[in-house]
Order: C-alpha cells, then sequence, then structure tokens
C-alpha cells in the first residue's frame, strides 16, 4: 500500500510536522521488508513561505504547497491524482492552510480521486461558520475522520452532525523508545544535581508557563533543588511578530519573584531519541495550558508514553489521558494548587513513582509501531470501500433529497413594512444601507413562486410589501427610483436601467401568476404606465431584463400587438451587438463578460418563444454555449468573478463570485429545458444550483443552514459572510426553480407532454 500524505513537515518546526513524519515512519515499521521508506509513499508538504527552496526538504517530500497560493493546491491534486498512491492522508490543523481558517484545502479534496483520511488535530467546540463548513466539507470528502480523543468523537456527531460510524478514534502516538541507562541529559548544567519539572514544545502565550514559574517560590521553599526547564523554540508565528517578548517577559516575572536561579530555558528543537531523554530524566512533567479547548496535546502524550509524572491543567485531552490515576490535575492558573501538588509528589516518592509507573504501562500502547498498524487497518478498509467509478459529476440529475428545507425565516427578517432591507451583517439586518428597488422586484418573484407551490401564507403576507415599496418609487412619468432610506427618503430621482428592467420582468411575472384579479390589475397599471421608457433603454442588460418582463407580459396579452413590435425592437439590439462582436472564438454580446451574464442568453431564449424567430434562437444557444463552457467546465459551476471581469484575450477572474450570476444560470438553463426539452439543460442548471451548497471554487456552501439566508460571494480567502437580500433572493428563486423542474420534468417522462408552467 502506497500513502501519500498531505501536511506540514521536516525540517519545518512544527508539531503536526513531526507528528506525520512519525506516523509515515510508524506504517512503514509494519513493513519490515521495505528497503526504501519511499515505498510506502510520499508528501505533499505545506510551506508557510513564497520561497519554495525555504526548507530543504527530505527525498519523500514530493510535491511543495505555497500555503497562500491557491492554484498549488489545485496542482497538488492533480499530481496525487496521477501517483501511483492507494490512498491519501490528510493532517489537518485549520492555521496550516490557506485562505480564511484553512479553506483552500477544500476545492485540492473535492478533487482527489483517492479515498482519503483526515485525521483532525483540532476539533472546537465553538467553531465559525467557516470552520463548520470546513470540518462537515471534510468529512464529506474522507472515508475515515480520525480522531484522538472521546471529546472529539462527541464534537463531531452532536456540533458538527457528522454520523459516528464515519469517525474512528486512534490515540496520539509515542515514540517506541526507552531511556538510556546513562541518560546524557542528567549532566546538563540545568539537570545535574537538580529535581526538574520540565515543559516542551513551541512557546506561545497559550501555553500558560507564567502559572510554573509564579509557582517556583512555594516549591523552591520545601524543595530548594528545584529547577523549571523549557524546552523549545518560540513558535514561528509568535516569533515573526512579536520576537522573544514572552520568552523575555517569563525571565522577568522569575527575577521579580527571587526565582531567577531555579528557571532555565533550553531554546533548541530536539528529535525524539533526544526528548525522550528529557522526559525520562525530569521528576515532575507540567502542561499548564490556559483554558481547556486543546483536543490533543502531542506533547502530552510523549509524556505520558516517556513514563513521566504528569501534572497538567485539565484541558479536554489531558482529563481523558491522565484518568485513572496517570497523571495529577490542577485548576487553570492556580499557581498556588500547583505549588501543592508538586510538593506533595516531591515529597513522596511511592506516590511519585506510582504516576510513573501507571503512565508508562499505559503508554506502552500508544508505541508508533502499533498506531501505525491501526492507520493500516483503516487505510485497508477505506480502500476496499471507496467507489472508483465515481465520476466528476455527482449527482448530475435533480436529486429533491440534497435540497435544504425551504424557508422564508431569512427574507422574513430583512422585511418590515416598508419592503425588504437591501444588506445585512452576517444574518443581522443593516438598516443603514435601506432599501433598493431591485431587491423588492426579485423579492415579488421570489414571493409569487413561494406562493404557487404551495399556497404559502407566509409569501402572500409578503407580496403586498413589495408590490407596495414598486409603486412607491414609481414617479410620475413611469419611471422607477431605485434607493430609499430607512427613514423612507428617496435617494435618488432616477433609478438605473438594471433596477428598470428588474422591475419590469417582476410585473410580468405578476401579471402572468397573480394570486387574484386585484393583484394583476395593479401590476398591469404600474407595468403599462413604464412602458415610454422601454425603447429608450440603452444598457444590455437593463434591456434583457425588461424583455423578460414583456415576454410573461405577452402569455396573458397575446394579441397585443403593439408589445410584440416592442419585443422585436428590444431583441435587436441585443443580436446586433451578438453580431458586431461576435468572432469563432468568442460568442458573446460584448469585448467583456462583466455581470448578470446568464441574463443575456436568458432574454434571448424567452424572446424566441414568443416571436419563434431563428436567428434570436440560434444566438441564444451559442451564447449559452460559450458561456457554459468558460464556467462549467470543470464539472462545478465557476462564474465570472467580478473582482476584474473578463475580457476577450484576457484572464479569467475566479472572484469575487456572486449569487445573481448563479441564479441567472440556473434560470438560463430552466428556460433551455423547457424551450427545447434536452435532459442536458436540466443536468446544468442542477449543477449551476449546487454552486450554492458547496460545488463550488471553494468547496464551500454559501447557503446557511442556520440563519436561512446565503452569503454573499465566494473571496479570494473564502465565504463574504454577509446575508444580504440580493444573495439570499438569489438562492430561493434557484432553489424554488429546481423544485419546479424537478416537478416539470417528472411529469414531462411521465406523460410525454408539458406541464404548463407560469
Amino acid at each position: 500500500m502506497k500513502i501519500a500524505y498531505i501536511s506540514t513537515y521536516p525540517p519545518r518546526e512544527c508539531g503536526i510536522a513531526t507528528f506525520n513524519q512519525n506516523l509515515m515512519a510508524a506504517i512503514n515499521s509494519n513493513f519490515p521488508k521495505r528497503s526504501d521508506p519511499l515505498q510506502g509513499g510520499f508528501v505533499v508538504a505545506l510551506n508557510d513561505s513564497e520561497n519554495l527552496q525555504e526548507y530543504e526538504y527530505p527525498k519523500e517530500v514530493k510535491y511543495v504547497i505555497r500555503q497562500n497560493h491557491q492554484k498549488d493546491y489545485i496542482r497538488a491534486a492533480n499530481y496525487i491524482n496521477t501517483s501511483d498512491a492507494d490512498i491519501c492522508i490528510l493532517e489537518h490543523e485549520f492555521g496550516i492552510y490557506g485562505g480564511e481558517s484553512g479553506i483552500y484545502i477544500l476545492p485540492l479534496l473535492k478533487r482527489l480521486e483517492k479515498p482519503l483520511i483526515a485525521i483532525l488535530h483540532t476539533v472546537l467546540r465553538d467553531p465559525s461558520y467557516v470552520q463548520k463548513i470546513i470540518i462537515r466539507e471534510i468529512a464529506e470528502q474522507a472515508s475515515k475522520i480520525v480522531v484522538m480523543s472521546k471529546r472529539a468523537v462527541e464534537f463531531l456527531t452532536t456540533i458538527y452532525e457528522i454520523p459516528a460510524d464515519r469517525i474512528q478514534i486512534i490515540e496520539h502516538g509515542v515514540p517506541d523508545l526507552e531511556a538510556p541507562e546513562d541518560n546524557p541529559v542528567k549532566n546538563l548544567a540545568a539537570f545535574k544535581n537538580r529535581r526538574v519539572l520540565l515543559t516542551f514544545g513551541l512557546l506561545s502565550r497559550n501555553k500558560g508557563l507564567e502559572t510554573v514559574v509564579r509557582a517556583l517560590p512555594k516549591i523552591v521553599e520545601q524543595h530548594p533543588d528545584v529547577v523549571y526547564v523549557v524546552l523549545g523554540n518560540t513558535h514561528p508565528g509568535v516569533l515573526k511578530h512579536s520576537g522573544e517578548e514572552y520568552r523575555d517577559h517569563l525571565k522577568s516575572l522569575a527575577a521579580q519573584l527571587n526565582v531567577s536561579q531555579h528557571l532555565a530555558f533550553i531554546n533548541k528543537f530536539v528529535s525524539d531519541e533526544e526528548l525522550i531523554n528529557y522526559l525520562t530524566a525530569c521528576e515532575v512533567y507540567v502542561t499548564p495550558y490556559l483554558n481547556e479547548a486543546q483536543i490533543t496535546s502531542g506533547t502530552l502524550s510523549y509524556a505520558i508514553g516517556a513514563g513521566a509524572a504528569v501534572v497538567s491543567t485539565p484541558y479536554w485531552h489531558a482529563t481523558e489521558l491522565l484518568a485513572h490515576s496517570r497523571g495529577r490535575l490542577f485548576d487553570f492558573k492556580d499557581h498556588e494548587q500547583l505549588a501543592e501538588i508538586v510538593n506533595d509528589l516531591l515529597g513522596n516518592h511511592a506516590v511519585l513513582n506510582q504516576l510513573k509507573s501507571n503512565a508508562y504501562e499505559y503508554g506502552l500502547h500508544l508505541r508508533y509501531p502499533q498506531i501505525g498498524a491501526e492507520f493500516i487497518k483503516v487505510a485497508q478498509e477505506c480502500c476496499r470501500l471507496h467507489d472508483f467509478s465515481a465520476t466528476v459529476l455527482k449527482n448530475s440529475i435533480v436529486d429533491p433529497e440534497i435540497l435544504p428545507k425551504f424557508s422564508l425565516a431569512h427574507v422574513t427578517r430583512l422585511t418590515d413594512d416598508t419592503g425588504i432591507v437591501q444588506h445585512a451583517k452576517f444574518g443581522i439586518p443593516n438598516l443603514k444601507e435601506g432599501y433598493c428597488l431591485d431587491d423588492n422586484a426579485r423579492a415579488l418573484i421570489m414571493a409569487l413562486m413561494a406562493y404557487q407551490r404551495n399556497k404559502s401564507a407566509e409569501a402572500l403576507r409578503l407580496l403586498p410589501i413589495y408590490l407596495s415599496y414598486i409603486h412607491y418609487m414609481q414617479t410620475d412619468d413611469g419611471n422607477f427610483r431605485n434607493f430609499l432610506s430607512f427613514s423612507r427618503q428617496y435617494l435618488d430621482e432616477v433609478g438605473s436601467e438594471d433596477s428598470f428592467g428588474r422591475t419590469v420582468w417582476a410585473l410580468g411575472y405578476l401579471i402572468g401568476c397573480a394570486p387574484n384579479n386585484s393583484y394583476q390589475e395593479f401590476a398591469v397599471e404600474i407595468f403599462r404606465r413604464s412602458i415610454t421608457h422601454f425603447e429608450s433603454l440603452t444598457y444590455i442588460r437593463g434591456r434583457a431584463n425588461t424583455i423578460i418582463g414583456i415576454c410573461h407580459y405577452l402569455k396573458v396579452f397575446p394579441t397585443d400587438e403593439g408589445m410584440v413590435r416592442i419585443l422585436i425592437n428590444m431583441t435587436q439590439p441585443l443580436v446586433d451587438a451578438y453580431e458586431q462582436t461576435a468572432s469563432p472564438d468568442w460568442q458573446w454580446f460584448e469585448e467583456g463578460m462583466t455581470y448578470d451574464n446568464a441574463i443575456l442568453p436568458l432574454a434571448l431564449l424567452h424572446s424566441c418563444t414568443i416571436t419563434g424567430d431563428e436567428k434570436v434562437k440560434k444566438i441564444a444557444l451559442a451564447t449559452m454555449k460559450f458561456l457554459d463552457n468558460l464556467t462549467l467546465s470543470n464539472g462545478y459551476l465557476s462564474p465570472v468573478g467580478n473582482d476584474g471581469w473578463y475580457y476577450r484575450g484576457g484572464t479569467f477572474p475566479t472572484f469575487d463570485q456572486q449569487a445573481i450570476e448563479t441564479m441567472a444560470m440556473v434560470l438560463m438553463h430552466f428556460e433551455a429545458y423547457q424551450t427545447f426539452r434536452e435532459p442536458e439543460y436540466i443536468e446544468k442548471m442542477f449543477l449551476s444550483y449546487r454552486w450554492f451548497l458547496g460545488e463550488n471554487t471553494l468547496r464551500a456552501p454559501l447557503y446557511d443552514h442556520e440563519t436561512k439566508g446565503c452569503c454573499d460571494g465566494l473571496l479570494p480567502t473564502g465565504i463574504n459572510r454577509n446575508q444580504g437580500a440580493e444573495s439570499t433572493l438569489a438562492y430561493l428563486i434557484s432553489h424554488l426553480t429546481v423544485l419546479r423542474a424537478f416537478e416539470l420534468e417528472y411529469e414531462y417522462n411521465k406523460t410525454g407532454a408539458s406541464m404548463e408552467i407560469c
């Protein structure tokens, strides 16, 4: 069996790097006939530096990912997939991967075609939104999740809702080493003729070493030969930003307490062989961490494995590992209790030795060869169960089972008696930004779709609010303002052409799907007052949105020849734009692809359905194909990002991806399916919708199952956590469209006939 390991790796000074190196050796030790460690696999190493030559990696490191370069992760996935590895092991800690909370690892995992074991070194009880997403997505991709404590299993099943059968406990391994008879550490100046309290690991303020320093005066009072030895370098991240400030603080504190002669620092990163010597040379090992939120501690495991007498604060891993008299616990920051326990142990050799014996006996089953054997069993089982025939496109037909339950909770939260507030800070309405016509028009469409679906009383309650806002924003000449302050003050005299077109779309949709005659008559009145502005529109997207509204209107009033003529006149500029710009390698309406791109082919699809114009249909198909090739070619939707947009001959911008792009893609493919009855359009519609659920560039869901809102977009570093009206309405309209498509597909397949859809 050959394994690809994704992790930090020595010579980078990092606890996970050391763990992964030891795990690789532990697994290989179970195959004594291997003459070369590389027969067991290779490492994909994470660099915390832009310089790929920063570390002189050993030969088993075959690929290096620069932490903050997203494309490196994609290339690494391709490297692993084309390698001869049978399985992949991921060491996961939020801080070692790029993006917000390490979100860059998700696209790599999504692309893996090998079975995956994920080892979680941190499981948080109170994760952020993004951290929770990351762990859930790792669990989704992994064949097995490995953790090192029972508390971690509890958190994963209750907080992250990961099935227990996907999780396995394999405790932190320890070196398979014994103390030498002649321990050289005992001859060091800090140890010779001294009783040593020891702490080792990378130094940072969360380690709580000042608690031990504060306990020293009372300890030294009874045991004047005691010295507290701190073994290890300052954490590289701390050193970079704060230098040796923490180490200097500890020295200063010792001086204030008159115990400087009882505090010693050994500033080095030691090998496992050296570490065992230090651990077996000390009297008491101390982990004085400051809070309980540590699910795994490698240093604690090593101390138990070496048979040290351990005294620790009651963080999560310590409460489990030191149970059954394998160590002693003291309260967080309680230096007096620590001094009392240490004095008791140093004054009672029988108790101290029993503690060491209990730890040593338990540590025997933590030796790395045994831990390696456990991982081999898990890996063999994962390989056996892995479905190598899985395709890149999963769930390529509409599967209503994966859709979240429809909810108007966040829309209701954003809506007051004036309209829907346009922005939110996280899931909280941002009243300072007021309201806009665009969002109230979208909200009207969404509420109508929700009411059509199941006669929702809540949707019916919201309808007049959004329609009333539209009416309030219409000017005397039939045009529309866009922005309104929270205090109901107009903020513009004339809105954008985009907001005008979206409002006409909403009014046309209401005319065709009104819940009663009064709604339809009111919508017709507002719609017809705006007609004088239709043909004076100059921007292509304003025209496209208006065309869609006109087409909905003409489904109800098909004999309105004047409106048919307007539709033809409105469509012609899109045709002209295409013919003037298009070339064999650029099938588009403009020199650049900017925002709301799928609205343009969508408008032409609506138009040709009404007019039967074959040229319009041909252009709609050509531009839709061009857009699909650009945005769906990776097996998931990656819409044109707003960070620079995409121009002919330029670079495709990955970010900032917006929800309205996805909504437009969903609506475009749904309309194409209704027009042509080709199953591929249903598949592409559903694939586009799954962008909201995590089938995207970052492999991060934007729909928030807690608030029932949708995050505002994908950024280079992660998710824009604000959940404004635009993104939430885009999600809900897409969701309702998918449900309608499922019903339409079912009815069509059942009867071979079209189902009447508004």
